[in-house]
């Protein structure tokens, strides 16, 4: 049971366009935003990955020239200086020019060439040297270097195997014949070069795990980022339709009474000679139609105006019983004209609202309950209080409200297979704004006994509480004396 029809929809084409641009939307924005994250991470990492393994090759670069310097230093130092290196005593000084050389164990290999690239026998140290060397690109490099020396790296042929090698070369002049000599100390690098390749095989490992974490976690906050944009995107669609809906619904309300009164003044028109009394019916066809137009008219700028938050409530604390007699009063003629009862049935409870929205929530109810209502039935209005809640229902012993029609009781322009004509359509919708605008909620249920129950819950407050007053119909004196009424 309910108050209004609702219109077929208008063609959805449109409205499925835009869920379909929409959605494209959505999805451009989402894979935009994780590929942001992911790109984003993966240049992340690169700098850093770039910058420690550069940061970790510097180090062991440096590491080793420094080892390969402290090797040939003590050399040139007594060679320039004249001291037979196989002479003299010290922990620093090695026991001769070249140590056995092992590919892969980290160690050193030191020679002495002339300027020609001959090697030389300096002091007693035996002349032993590598196929390759000495390397003459180091040779010259360090022959025009400020310092005498020059530091790169090299890949020397030890028997068949290649290996990865460091080599400093150091220029000096022998004193004893003040002759130009090149001392070249050659470090295997292999260690090194697998640390460097380790750590490579890591940050590519590492890297690639990251980036497509970071893909996974940029969808995933990605997909709960555009939960607002798609709430708001359902918020338009949703208000786009209800505005479709609401012109389309409008329009069709507003059409019948226009064409009542069009066809009375048609009527009156073509016969603008008789006397006004043999015109009431036309006439009162008019006023019944502007009437009802009016009353739509008004709820329509009432829902417009809810809609866009320009309705201020006049709150004050008040007693609802007696809003609710206020309210029942006035119907009192129309329940007697269907041949329906109304009981009140009221217990003093204080709530804060605006007087006159509860009161039309009260009379939407009432009559909406009157219509529905079979001759001789009753409607029936009780206020009580539970805790800090305030319950207002009223109850009728209609057909009841059928469980396909539950979900759009409140919607606006709604109305049930055989519903009882009259009303504007949007009562029970006014009813649920006022209620929600008191912090409140509405809801229908089928009696067991027959008939459908409305219930308004708001908060209750604290204020002067009278004595609970007997359940009265409205047509009694007592009703009449009671206040509020």
């Amino acid at each position: 049971m309910a108050d209004g029809q609702r219109v077929a929809p208008a063609d959805d084409t449109a409205l499925q366009s835009a869920l379909a641009d929409e959605a494209r939307l959505v999805r451009r924005v989402r894979w935009r935003l994780v590929a942001w994250s992911g790109i984003s991470t993966l240049i992340v990492l690169l700098v850093l990955g770039t910058g420690l393994y550069w940061a970790v090759a510097g180090a062991l670069e440096q590491s080793s020239v420094t080892w390969l310097a402290d090797r040939v230093d003590p050399w040139v130092l007594r060679l320039e200086s004249g001291q037979d290196p196989d002479n003299g005593a010290g922990t620093d000084r090695p026991d001769a020019l070249q140590f056995g050389f092992e590919p892969g164990a980290g160690n050193t290999y030191l020679f002495a060439f002339d300027d020609a690239g001959t090697p030389v026998q300096l002091g007693r140290q035996p002349v032993v040297v590598l196929d390759g060397m000495p390397e003459p690109g180091s040779m010259a490099a360090s022959r025009t270097a400020t310092d005498g020396r020059d530091v790169r790296t090299v890949d020397i042929q030890f028997g068949e195997a290649s290996v990865p090698a460091r080599l400093l070369t150091q220029r000096f002049t022998y004193i004893v014949d003040q002759k130009t000599y090149f001392l070249q100390a050659l470090q295997d690098r292999s260690a090194e070069v697998g640390t460097l390749n380790a750590l490579l095989g890591t940050l590519l490992v590492g890297g690639l795990v990251a980036v497509l974490a970071a893909f996974v976690v940029g969808y995933l906050y990605a997909s709960r980022a555009l939960v607002p944009i798609r709430e708001s995107l359902a918020a338009q669609r949703t208000a786009l339709r209800r505005q479709r809906e609401f012109a389309a619904d409008a329009s069709h309300e507003l059409r019948t009474p226009l064409t009542v009164i069009r066809s009375s003044l048609e009527h009156l028109t073509r016969h603008p000679e008789r006397p006004v009394g043999e015109s009431q019916e036309a006439l009162g066809d008019i006023e019944a139609e502007v009437a009802h137009l009016t009353g739509l008219v008004d709820d329509l700028l009432l829902l417009a105006r809810s809609d866009s938050g320009a309705v201020a409530l006049d709150r004050m604390t008040l007693d609802l019983s007696d809003v609710v007699f206020d309210a029942v009063t006035p119907l009192e003629r129309i329940a007697g004209d269907r041949g329906v009862r109304l009981s009140v049935d009221p217990e003093p409870v204080m709530v804060a609202g605006d007087s006159a929205r509860l009161r039309q929530l009260v009379t939407i109810l009432v009559d909406n309950a009157i219509r529905h209502s079979p001759r001789e039935g009753l409607v029936e209005v009780v206020v009580r209080r539970e805790g800090e809640t305030a319950w207002m229902e009223v109850r009728d012993q209609g057909p009841g409200v059928r469980p396909e029609d539950m979900p759009h009781v409140f919607d606006r322009f709604y109305r049930a297979p055989g519903a009882p004509q009259g009303g504007t359509g949007l009562g029970l919708s006014i009813a649920a704004w006022v209620a929600a605008q008191h912090a409140g909620r509405i809801g229908v249920a089928n009696r067991t006994e027959g008939g459908a129950a409305f219930r308004v819950e708001v908060p209750a407050v604290a204020g002067e509480i009278h004595p609970p007053l007997p359940p009265v119909s409205p047509a009694s004196p007592e009703a009449r004396d009671a206040p509020g009424s």
